[in-house]
């Protein structure tokens, strides 16, 4: 059985791929849909507006998941315990320090955003201070700081963007066409590219989120590896992914935009299918971690 040392390979370069299938993917769905209007303005507002998304979500993206999160800065003397962990745990990454944030809430969780590793954060739950110990806190912190060192934070935003797009792109098709927008004989193909480009708004948003969620997924095994190595301690981080699964208490500032953000879904009580959850299985992620301690 493969362990995610073996894995951490396989998911970079799957996520690689899948970026590259989806970019492919909203390039395809804004021609199909300019080519059924007969015009191609759709094609060139899609290219004009996801750059523009994808500029201000690059320089902004993190302030507004922090005030979403109503996550508060915490400096040196605020929680110096928490401040030095960190620190060390930069140390040995070869990161620069984040700035540090602590959402009042009791249900335990954590996430890290930020356009790079010079301009990242770590931000962790009350909850999550009060009900880890030490080696637990370090794994999920490991965690977290693998996702910065592996660029997965501005990684998600451009997803994140993309199905935005692809959702936006649907929407104004169905609207033009409803209303009488576009002309439906152009020399692009006729009828059978209108069925189409309608297929395509229908389908194409569900196509986007399982591309993201398929992305968001693998990041998560690779951040666990990675975490794992950084405290050369899995059973530190499969412990507290044991806890934050088995705590029953939703974290209140939590939303659909933020929910793939964080180390484990922070919303209880709700079975979802496999298909459409933000994080792999908890009980697969914490199986590969003991297998990495079985490998020591």
């Amino acid at each position: 059985m493969p362990t995610l040392y073996t894995q951490s390979d396989r998911n970079t370069r799957n996520t690689y791929i899948l970026m590259s299938v989806f970019l492919v993917f909203v390039i395809t769905v804004g021609w199909v849909f300019s080519q059924a209007m007969g015009s191609s303005t759709i094609l060139w507002f899609a290219v004009f507006f996801s750059i523009l998304m994808s500029v201000g979500s690059y320089w902004y993206s993190d302030k507004l998941v922090l005030a979403m999160s109503k996550a508060k800065l915490v400096e040196f003397n605020d929680n110096k315990e928490l401040y030095r962990l960190v620190e060390n745990l930069c140390i040995t990454a070869g990161l620069p320090l984040p700035k540090i944030y602590i959402i009042d809430d009791t249900a335990p969780n954590a996430f890290a955003t930020g356009r790079d590793p010079e301009h990242a954060v770590v931000a962790v739950t009350s909850g999550l201070l009060q009900k880890l110990d030490r080696s637990e806190l370090e794994g999920v912190i490991a965690h977290e700081l693998s996702h910065i060192g592996n660029r997965d934070i501005l990684l998600a935003t451009v997803v994140v963007v993309l199905v935005g797009m692809v959702a936006l792109l649907a929407d104004f098709f169905r609207h033009s066409l409803w209303f009488g927008g576009g002309n439906r004989d152009n020399k692009g193909g006729g009828g059978w590219i209108v069925i189409v480009a309608i297929l395509l708004s229908i389908l194409a948003p569900l196509f986007a989120m399982l591309i993201q969620l398929a992305i968001s997924r693998k990041r998560e095994f690779l951040a666990d590896a990675d975490g794992a190595l950084l405290t050369r301690y899995p059973d530190g981080l499969a412990s507290a992914l044991q806890k934050i699964s088995g705590d029953s208490e939703k974290l209140e500032v939590a939303n659909r935009a933020t929910a793939h953000l964080y180390i484990a879904n922070p919303f209880k009580g709700k079975k979802v299918n496999k298909m459409f959850m933000t994080h792999p299985p908890m009980e697969e992620r914490i199986s590969a971690l003991m297998g990495m301690e079985t490998k020591r």
